[in-house]
């Protein structure tokens, strides 16, 4: 059995949405946001959809707004954590 190529999870896409509206790419490198992007939908559960319209037709307003709520905290967390936890680049290889 083959996952078909349009399943994907719903919340990448309000977390890009998220992460838009904070124009990150001017201040932060690509290497910061992939790694907050996979922080924050670590912190998510995932919903499966195949087709945007299902979840604009089916969703309640209600739903959708606290999951933008959710993507918010989550996106909060995660830049608290990445700012407080910088990356070490690596160092060369001693020489031997």
């Amino acid at each position: 059995m083959k996952l078909d190529d349009d399943i994907h999870n719903y919340y990448e896409h309000l977390v890009l949405e998220k992460l838009d509206a904070l124009n990150l790419s001017k201040s932060k490198t690509n290497d910061y946001i992939a790694d907050l992007t996979c922080l924050v939908l670590n912190q998510l559960p995932p919903r499966y959809i195949r087709h945007e319209v299902d979840m604009a037709f089916y969703l309640p307003i209600s739903e959708r707004q606290q999951m933008e709520m959710n993507v918010g905290q989550a996106v909060k967390s995660a830049l608290e954590y990445l700012d407080a936890n910088p990356k070490q680049k690596p160092k060369g290889k001693a020489k031997q």
